[in-house]
């Protein structure tokens, strides 16, 4: 018999929007854990702290700067990293927009913006990734849904989209790569406590909003998030393809 383990030692580890927030301590968990982690994100000064913080915890991280809605960047910067070290385990699709938009406000540019992110981008890196992963006829691919991917919320109809074509993506690219050795499975927290969302839910008021549809009483904070990504990282979870692992207290049995 062997026993699971969530140890990543020797895997190279892809994060997308790793600079901040839930990226972030997503790839501090992976290096904690053993893993290569490869930080991709816009800004190259971020990445640059980041890869700094892990590498004084002991981790190891490299950066490689990443626009994810120029699908020329993304082929680039996937070639890069398979050529500089001839693997690529794991994709843990994590840049997203989520802003809120009232249906009868939304224009062009915020439909293109968040589907360029959300959809297209997240789409061709795990294309791109599963490419390589094919090479080895093995791979992780997590890619960051969302709780408004499985119901409606007010003032999100472009979000909830973008969501809700994730969760099919996921499904399409694990029936077509499940004979290379590559599981494709989504995330799908709920509201997530980040320096990016602290604003909103250290509001009262708000966070009272939020709580009333959470039955567990508390929003998720990153650890939560980042501990259902490491099971599926890793080779423990080779029949577990093709779903949505919901990170939400409770919302969306209701």
């Amino acid at each position: 018999m062997t026993y699971p383990t969530f140890r990543l030692d020797d895997q190279v580890v892809v994060i997308t929007g790793a600079s901040k927030g839930i990226g972030r301590g997503i790839a501090k968990v992976m290096a904690h854990a053993g893993a290569t982690t490869i930080l991709c994100a816009r800004s190259a000064a971020e990445l640059k702290t980041l890869q700094e913080e892990i590498e004084t915890e002991g981790g190891i991280a490299h950066a490689f700067p990443l626009d994810v809605t120029s699908v020329a960047n993304i082929k680039e910067t996937f070639k890069s990293i398979f050529e500089k070290f001839n693997r690529i385990d794991v994709l843990i699709n994590n840049a997203g927009l989520g802003f809120n938009h009232p249906a009868l406000e939304v224009t062009e540019e915020d439909w293109d913006e968040m589907m360029d992110v959300n959809m297209k981008g997240l789409f061709f890196c795990a294309q791109q990734a599963g490419k390589y992963m094919a090479k080895n006829n093995y791979g992780r691919i997590i890619n960051m849904s969302s709780q408004a991917g499985l119901v409606a919320i007010k003032d999100h109809a472009v979000y909830c989209a973008s969501k809700g074509g994730v969760n099919m993506i996921t499904k399409v690219l694990a029936l077509e790569w499940a004979e290379q050795g590559i599981t494709v499975n989504n995330i799908a927290p709920t509201f997530t406590y980040t320096p990016g969302t602290a604003e909103r839910l250290d509001n009262p008021e708000y966070l009272e909003k939020v709580l009333d549809r959470i039955p567990v009483k508390k929003v998720a904070d990153i650890i939560d998030i980042a501990s259902a990504i490491l099971y599926l990282t890793g080779s423990s979870s080779g029949m577990t393809t093709g779903t949505t692992l919901v990170i939400d207290g409770g919302w969306t049995v209701q």
